[in-house]
């Protein structure tokens, strides 16, 4: 049995769908249950920031996708370790290594989980293509995008991709103990990114460009001070580590990341 935590996120969720259609029992976790899940498809309610929530759920898992959900990272991989979990994927974050002081939080998990599950393949991804859907409401109310930065050019990834390559991970034992850094396949700026999804609705976005400042506020709304600035400083400011496009995905899918006009096709009614 495979257990997905975060099953209903941008990952989890064609996570779930992958490892359905590979015939593996699965059992997708999350705080709520999903609308629908494929069939054949376990669901069980816990929550990661109560890490004795998935004792049971755990117990006699083959593997184990952890999404790093709450403060808990010690008492979740005590809980894997005991629940004899023998292969663990853990979606951590590229700044876990490009800027560890930053995301600390990360660089914890990543330590908690190796000293629990020393086979654990450790997933690094960079930004998400779905992080774009924020421009949307502006997209559909007035064909714009506003954002700071923007003529500098990061390797956004599709989560699907990430999906993948955890999924392999899971049913390989080929990939014990690696580390992947999961990027998308070209590293485009947000001008780019805006004209991409004005090309897949047929008709032009136009860019404004935001200050850091006007980014600041808009971002401080739903993140924390400490996160708003490790972002800014990406996005403005990117390490050569965090604008490679990385060969990790093709090297263990056998095929190129897809591409961000790729996810805008597949995502455009949210633009509409």
């Amino acid at each position: 049995m495979i257990v997905v935590t975060g099953a209903t996120g941008n990952v989890g969720r064609p996570l779930v769908a992958a490892l359905a259609a590979a015939d593996v029992p699965v059992t997708a976790v999350s705080r709520t249950a999903p609308a629908e899940l494929p069939e054949g498809v376990v669901h069980r309610v816990a929550d990661l920031a109560a890490p004795e929530s998935l004792r049971d759920v755990v117990a006699g898992a083959d593997a184990l996708f952890l999404f790093p959900g709450g403060p808990a990272a010690a008492e979740l991989a005590d809980v894997a370790k005991a629940g004899g979990v023998r292969r663990l994927v853990l979606l951590s974050s590229q700044g876990a290594a490009t800027r560890p002081e930053a995301y600390g939080f990360f660089t914890a998990y990543e330590h908690l989980v190796r000293s629990s599950v020393p086979a654990a393949t450790i997933l690094r991804p960079s930004g998400f293509t779905t992080n774009t859907l924020g421009w949307a409401p502006s997209v559909r109310a007035s064909r714009l995008v506003e954002a700071p930065f923007g003529d500098v050019a990061l390797p956004f990834v599709d989560p699907a991709d990430i999906a993948a390559v955890a999924a392999a991970a899971l049913l390989d034992d080929s990939h014990d103990g690696a580390e992947y850094e999961v990027t998308g396949p070209e590293a485009l700026t947000p001008r780019e990114r805006a004209a991409a999804i004005g090309t897949a609705l047929g008709e032009p976005v136009r860019f404004a460009e935001q200050t850091p400042d006007e980014a600041r506020a808009g971002m401080l709304e739903f993140m924390p001070p400490p996160i708003v600035e490790a972002t800014l400083a990406v996005l403005g400011s990117p390490l050569p580590a965090e604008r490679r496009v990385s060969p990790d995905v093709r090297r263990v899918l056998g095929r190129p990341a897809r591409t961000f006009a790729e996810w805008v096709a597949e995502s455009v009614t949210a633009f509409r």
